[in-house]
């Protein structure tokens, strides 16, 4: 169940109202007269399920409520009550089934920003990587996935495709581009320090590693991985299962490829540098294409689970008018 505040004009509250009470899927519904002082106004409250909200919400934008006034959105941890079971029942389709479209905007939105935290967090994540790369240790390769934010921005950017938002796409790409040139060129700087107090050197570059020799040999495996993995991912960020998420992150050659792509510039061996360039692309591009199918999929599926909704909704104000007739 999510539960959802809305500060609304006084004069726009009735509409309000009679929205929540249209929605199927909605329950505990509360009204405070004129408890909103900023914007001033009503507060109208409810709780609706998963499945249900993002039809409610997108009306809610569609009159223009969100400017008047506030739609605020949380998740309810814990509901003891027979009438948020029912709402769930009544509601079409399954809550962790469910894609609420205005909250994976706003999430991918802010994902997919350039900050010095995503440039300062993707740095690190291939500086540990460097390190891995030069170890042959598989246990670093794997933590540096785990720690690298660049999932958000690729999210974002399938997302941004699906809504045909090009802004959002050239702010994705932006953080992308910015972020992992940031990263290369700090890992060749890490690299030459390390060369310097004699920890790395051009021979264990050029050595046998057969832990992370992956990493700049790109081919179909890599992107068939890339795929399956984007695919997990964004069933993970529109639905409930967040924890798999760090699966995703540890599945995908990305930040390791960019690490062994600066570590290779730094010492000129260019035919590993391209290797771990193409890697990283192409694991890149096997999400994007795998992220965006998967969320035309859910749009198509859901859109047609609304459809259902909004048949039910006119079969019961068919009923509602026959009955008033009797």
């Amino acid at each position: 169940m999510l539960h959802v505040r809305i500060q609304t004009p006084s004069e726009r509250t009735e509409e309000v109202l009679g929205l929540i009470q249209k929605t199927v899927g909605t329950t505990h519904v509360g009204l405070l007269p004129g408890a909103s002082l900023d914007p001033e106004g009503d507060i109208v409250m409810c709780d609706i399920a998963r499945e249900a909200a993002d039809v409610l919400l997108h009306q809610l934008r569609e009159r223009g409520l969100c400017d008047e006034g506030a739609v605020m959105v949380d998740h309810v941890d814990l509901s003891l009550s027979k009438r948020a079971d029912q709402a769930e029942k009544d509601a079409p389709g399954e809550g962790a089934d469910a894609v609420v479209w205005e909250s994976l905007v706003e999430e991918t939105h802010e994902e997919s920003t350039l900050s010095v935290t995503f440039v300062a967090m993707l740095t690190l994540a291939t500086l540990l990587a460097a390190c891995g790369v030069m170890i042959d240790s598989a246990i670093l390769i794997v933590g540096a996935m785990a720690v690298g934010p660049e999932f958000g921005p690729v999210a974002g950017m399938c997302v941004a495709l699906v809504q045909r938002r090009p802004r959002l796409v050239g702010r994705s790409l932006l953080a992308l581009l910015v972020g992992f040139a940031a990263a290369m060129v700090l890992a060749i700087g890490f690299s030459q320090l390390m060369d310097a107090f004699g920890y790395f050197t051009e021979t264990r570059l050029d050595g046998k590693r057969p832990q992370t020799e992956f990493i700049w040999h790109a081919d179909a495996f890599s992107f068939i991985v890339a795929l399956l993995a984007g695919a997990a991912g964004t069933l993970s960020l529109t639905s409930s299962k967040s924890g798999a998420l760090v699966g995703v992150a540890i599945s995908v050659t990305t930040v390791p490829a960019a690490a062994n792509a600066a570590i290779a510039l730094s010492y000129g061996d260019f035919s590993q540098a391209q290797g771990s360039t193409e890697q990283l692309l192409l694991n890149l591009l096997g999400i994007v294409v795998a992220g965006t199918l998967t969320l035309l999929i859910q749009k198509a599926y859901w859109s047609f689970q609304h459809e259902t909704v909004v048949q039910h909704l006119r079969k019961a104000a068919v009923h509602r008018k026959s009955h008033g007739h009797l």
